[in-house]
């Protein structure tokens, strides 16, 4: 299993939000470079960046460090945040960046996203789907910084994306982002137990190595982690016995 590591930016700096609320953020350097090539000395083989500015606003404001991270590491960058139309993806995949993250335009403009998928291939498109698990147990997707509900499954949706080459998918249970609760294993493994073939990213909960070694018990591709590893609840001589012994 990958441990994928995460960086927020914001203005410039690396910080982290707390269950997406961009009133309560952490600032934990002002160097998201630096941050990055740390990661990769951790034997860390993917990053996943989150372009914050991007998200609210759609200009793609952290361009230049991105780009440089992409630049200067060995590591394959994902980004996510504010990627609206097809121009945008298609610069960050000229500047350098291995696969661009596709969040509530999967469910408010699908045929938009399916013809990307189809353009540019599943190799180089996540489709980051944030749930939340209503009353009945149903992980139902929610939009816009998991501020607008649907009553769509994420079962529903991958299983319309299936056929049109999809690859990666990154879940996030929301109640769990940034919380500290730990991931919700009973989630991951019911989307695993319906699409096998599935390169799924867990994200949201991690709290400890324990944590991704559960995770890659119970068959997980991958694991994003942000704040575990910014806290130093997670650390560097951990992940890199945790890649070896992968």
């Amino acid at each position: 299993m990958k441990i994928i590591p995460a960086i927020d930016l914001q203005g410039g700096k690396c910080v982290r939000l707390y269950q997406g609320d961009f009133a309560q953020t952490t600032e934990y350097s002002d160097d998201p470079t630096e941050i990055a090539e740390q990661f990769a000395s951790f034997s860390t083989t993917d990053l996943h960046v989150v372009d914050l500015d991007g998200a609210r606003t759609g200009a793609q404001q952290n361009r230049e460090i991105i780009a440089k991270i992409a630049a200067r590491t060995d590591m394959s960058v994902q980004v996510g945040g504010g990627i609206r139309d097809k121009a945008t993806l298609q610069g960050w995949l000229d500047c350098g960046v291995a696969r661009c993250v596709i969040g509530s335009l999967a469910i408010t403009e699908p045929d938009a996203v399916k013809s990307w998928l189809i353009q540019f291939g599943g190799d180089h498109i996540v489709l980051a789907l944030d749930v939340n698990i209503d009353d009945g147990g149903v992980p139902l997707i929610t939009t816009h910084g998991w501020t607008t509900p649907s009553n769509t499954s994420i079962f529903e949706c991958i299983e319309d994306y299936a056929g049109l080459g999809l690859r990666h998918v990154l879940c996030t249970d929301v109640s769990r982002d940034g919380a500290m609760a730990g991931p919700n294993y009973q989630l991951y493994e019911h989307i695993l137990g319906r699409f096998p073939d599935l390169q799924l990213q867990a994200s949201g909960g991690v709290r400890d190595i324990r944590d991704l070694e559960m995770l890659r018990d119970k068959g997980l591709p991958a694991a994003i982690t942000g704040r575990a590893v910014l806290d130093g609840k997670i650390t560097a001589r951990e992940i890199v016995s945790f890649q070896h012994d992968a």
